[in-house]
């Protein structure tokens, strides 16, 4: 049973390349790897320019796994990513082949990876809280948050409705704190994890040139056509990064230079939380990202002893 690679940290700092590189490499050296995408958003269909999604030839041959396989009406639900990423998991390792997750959904890495329950959901209180989000803002619902489990009001964003929703949920339902369910890292799989370390300022910058090309690739063009699809009326896909502010300037909410701005900057913010997610769990190896020698500093850790 072979050992599962993680490559992780902020968006822009190059996990995808470097996935593919790591697994290319492995397989030459006798261990086929395949990866499995750890990424929220791009388990939807159609949202490629704007998750910056590896294009077939991107991939260099290397199959990929849970790409494309929600429509953007569907809400994101990480206890479903949970059962199809350790079905797939379980199914590669048996094979002999190595699993290479990659993403930077922290808390879908961690469901994949460690031994970690998800509170189910119960659709009255799902709803009843939702249309309080509606009628009251994320604001108002994140005070309330606050209140009642201060350390799940600092981790999660007050603009961040559906995470606020959710944790309020699970805190009606359980009756105890948000964060209780979230236990200490322990591993369900021999794991190595790689993350790759950017310094904030070239991070800020890399961000702010990736946004430039996803807009000169038809950004834009993409929504449009997803909003046929119903990408306004999806709970999770119509907030993801990028998409959210170009349906405000396709509302006529904002210009397009203004949504085009403002998701650079939404961009960086969500890069900061995900540098401190990974930056807490101990078990991250963490590398420069543009080492001379980063895929053969990674091929080592991936090789050597899990710890």
């Amino acid at each position: 049973m072979s050992t599962v690679i993680a490559v992780v940290g902020a968006t822009a700092a190059g996990k995808s390349d470097l996935s593919v590189g790591l697994a290319l490499r492995l397989g030459a050296h006798g261990s086929p790897a395949e990866i499995v995408n750890a990424d929220s958003m791009q388990l939807y269909r159609g949202m490629d320019i704007g998750t910056a999604k590896l294009t077939v030839p991107e991939r260099r041959g290397v199959p990929h796994h849970l790409l494309d396989v929600w429509d953007v009406t569907q809400a994101a639900n990480v206890a479903d990513y949970q059962r199809m990423s350790r079905a797939l998991i379980d199914e590669l390792r048996a094979l002999g082949r190595v699993p290479v997750l990659v993403g930077g959904s922290g808390l879908y890495l961690r469901g994949a990876l460690d031994e970690l329950d998800f509170p189910g959901t119960d659709p009255a209180v799902r709803a009843r809280l939702e249309a309080e989000l509606a009628a009251q803002g994320p604001l108002a619902l994140h005070a309330r948050l606050a209140r009642l489990d201060p350390a799940a009001g600092e981790a999660v964003l007050p603009t961040n409705g559906r995470r606020v929703v959710r944790a309020l949920e699970v805190i009606e339902l359980t009756g105890g704190p948000f964060a209780a369910t979230m236990p200490e890292h322990v591993s369900r799989y021999p794991c190595a994890q790689i993350g790759l370390a950017v310094p904030r300022p070239e991070l800020d910058a890399r961000i702010e040139l990736r946004v430039a090309r996803m807009w000169e690739a038809g950004l834009v063009d993409e929504v449009r056509a997803l909003e046929k699809a119903g990408l306004r009326e999806g709970f999770t896909a119509s907030r993801a990064l990028g998409y959210a502010q170009v349906l405000r300037f396709l509302a006529g909410e904002c210009s397009e230079a203004e949504a085009r701005e403002e998701t650079v900057r939404a961009t960086r913010r969500f890069a900061r939380r995900q540098e401190s997610w990974f930056r807490r769990d101990p078990r991250v190896h963490w590398l420069p990202h543009d080492a001379p020698d980063l895929l053969d500093r990674a091929f080592a850790l991936a090789t050597g002893p899990v710890g």
